[in-house]
């Protein structure tokens, strides 16, 4: 169900591509040192990855949404436990592509007493070369993409095709871009995290890099910075601002993709920028606040309860 006044009236689907991942989860008081033991006061088995991470935060804010990557064999145990996490969800995940002897992604991810999360995550290098299934299916019914540009290799293409048909294309920025990536030319968004956003301009400002890479692309530019916000560009190139909301962060697992997944459906139910990134800030605040990565992605109730309790205070004070 869609709650915003200028959503269609079905919800609308977002196309969610990247690689699910096996997350095991361990909470810990402090991370070892080098060649040293610790003990876990909690662990607990998820799922996650960009793509799989957002879908949940999209389905949980009424949204519908598909993922489409690679997966390791259908025989594999860790295959199995996620397409029953995604089942119990209600993601599409008729899209995924199995590729036989390979192995799914898997991640060890500690969590501090702070929320800050450190992984380590194995990915087999031949799920880099997965095929996609046609573009035509995987366009039909399609609101919006959203992937990553980790996976630039495997669905650029369908990208350009998806934006030549009027269809946004949402790319979360994680890693250093290319001057020559076809991301830059093949989406409507690029939000990029802050380490990314300085790496690809290679300019230790947030806001300077921003108009640095303007100059390469015709999306709309945006670099989140955690407690600090998201800074942005409108259509006149002037640096815009959208503070965090301040909350108690427990655990920051999955909180940028909750981020992300928000955005892209605010955008596909006609907000504002302003206002999607508003709604987007609002769902990662929220998800930061409880454990279980995007498994603790907030309702949309949650959300709009959230900001109608006015706007966030100085992100300078957050905790997030």
């Amino acid at each position: 169900m869609n709650f915003h006044p200028a959503a269609p009236k079905i919800p609308p689907r977002i196309l969610c591509i990247g690689m699910p991942v096996r997350d095991l989860t361990f909470r810990i008081e402090e991370l070892p040192a080098r060649g040293f033991k610790a003990n876990a006061t909690h662990f607990e088995e998820i799922c996650g990855g960009n793509a799989l991470n957002a879908a949940i935060g999209i389905v949980r804010l009424g949204g519908r949404a598909s993922i489409c990557g690679p997966m390791g064999d259908a025989r594999e145990t860790s295959s199995r436990f996620i397409f029953d996490k995604l089942a119990h969800e209600g993601i599409d995940t008729s899209q995924i592509v199995r590729m036989p002897n390979l192995v799914t992604p898997i991640s060890n991810i500690m969590i501090d007493p702070s929320g800050e999360r450190t992984i380590v995550t194995f990915r087999d290098p031949e799920l880099w070369k997965v095929q996609l299934p046609d573009t035509d299916s995987l366009l039909e019914d399609c609101a919006a993409i959203l992937t990553e540009n980790r996976c630039a290799e495997f669905c650029t293409d369908l990208c350009a095709e998806a934006r030549r048909r009027g269809i946004p294309v949402i790319v979360d920025v994680d890693r250093t871009m290319s001057a020559r990536e076809g991301l830059l030319t093949a989406s409507s968004h690029l939000v990029f995290s802050s380490e990314a956003l300085q790496a690809t301009a290679a300019v230790n400002d947030d806001g300077e890099a921003l108009k640095k890479i303007a100059k390469l692309t015709s999306s709309f530019l945006a670099g989140t910075r955690g407690a600090k916000g998201t800074l942005w560009l409108d259509e006149q190139q002037n640096l815009q601002e959208t503070p965090a909301f301040p909350v108690h962060t427990v655990d920051t697992l999955g909180a940028g993709d909750v981020f992300h997944g928000a955005f892209a459906l605010a955008i596909t139910e006609g907000q504002e920028l302003r206002e999607a990134l508003r709604f987007a800030s609002a769902a990662a605040a929220l998800k930061c606040t409880r454990f279980g990565g995007a498994f603790a992605a907030p309702q949309r109730a949650e959300v709009t309860a959230l900001l109608g309790q006015g706007r966030p205070a100085n992100p300078a004070r957050s905790g997030q």
